[in-house]
């Protein structure tokens, strides 16, 4: 018997986020990118996830961190928005990861627990207090 037979894995949610650079940006750069969001939102156990991201740099030459991210991710029912700034374009894809990643992680441990009162309350059988 597989875990196929026993369904104890659920089948791989397909991941439909769209990246899109607005100004110049290097293919190996965006190919970083991708490689680093495709880590946090690939990662086995999370809901189907689809969204946008679109990366701005800024044109003005004096502007400390001219790269901008911002993201609006739906993970399962829930909307996830990042936003992050960076000096490079690997800095700024770094700093997505980090925050796409506590993000995600919030969402989907909120989604697994539940806010319950610790006893029933007194019309369903609980002590009164």
């Amino acid at each position: 018997m597989t875990a196929r037979d026993t369904a104890v894995r659920a089948p791989e949610a397909p991941v439909a986020v769209r990246v899109r650079a607005d100004g110049e940006m290097d293919e190996g750069d965006l190919a970083y990118l991708r490689e680093k969001v495709e880590a946090v939102l690939g990662r086995p156990g999370l809901p189907p996830v689809s969204g946008e991201i679109r990366i701005i740099r800024a044109s003005a030459h004096h502007v400390g961190q001219p790269w901008t991210a911002g993201a609006e991710i739906r993970v399962g029912g829930y909307l996830v928005v990042v936003h992050a700034r960076g000096s490079s374009a690997r800095e700024l894809a770094d700093r997505l990861q980090d925050r796409l990643r506590s993000r995600t992680d919030r969402v989907t441990h909120r989604a697994h627990c539940t806010r319950r009162a610790a006893t029933p309350p007194p019309w369903r059988g609980g002590t009164a207090a």
